[in-house]
């Protein structure tokens, strides 16, 4: 599988505040981008897959609920996570 939770537990660590902090913003709105990313790769090859594209429109409102959330609560924060992911907004 593309995502094991060996990659979760550096993804978490990497954009939360440790490892085992697996619930904060950053490190959801982290967590979907990488699944978006590959679902992306995914819908390049297989164009015809509707349920994937349902998921990848599914997981991109989830992280901008989250995101607009962020936003909301603390600005700092919701610039540093823009910026560290390479989002556009």
């Amino acid at each position: 599988m593309y995502l094991d939770s060996a990659k979760k537990t550096e993804i978490f660590a990497e954009y939360g505040k440790s490892a085992t902090n697996t619930g904060s913003a950053e490190s959801q709105i982290a967590l979907f981008s990488f699944r978006i990313k590959h679902l992306t790769e995914h819908l390049k090859k297989n164009h015809k897959d509707y349920k994937t594209a349902r998921s990848l429109t599914q997981l991109v409102g989830k992280r901008r609920a989250l995101l607009d959330y962020l936003y909301e609560r603390d600005i700092t924060r919701y610039r540093a996570i823009v910026k560290a992911l390479g989002l556009r907004k």
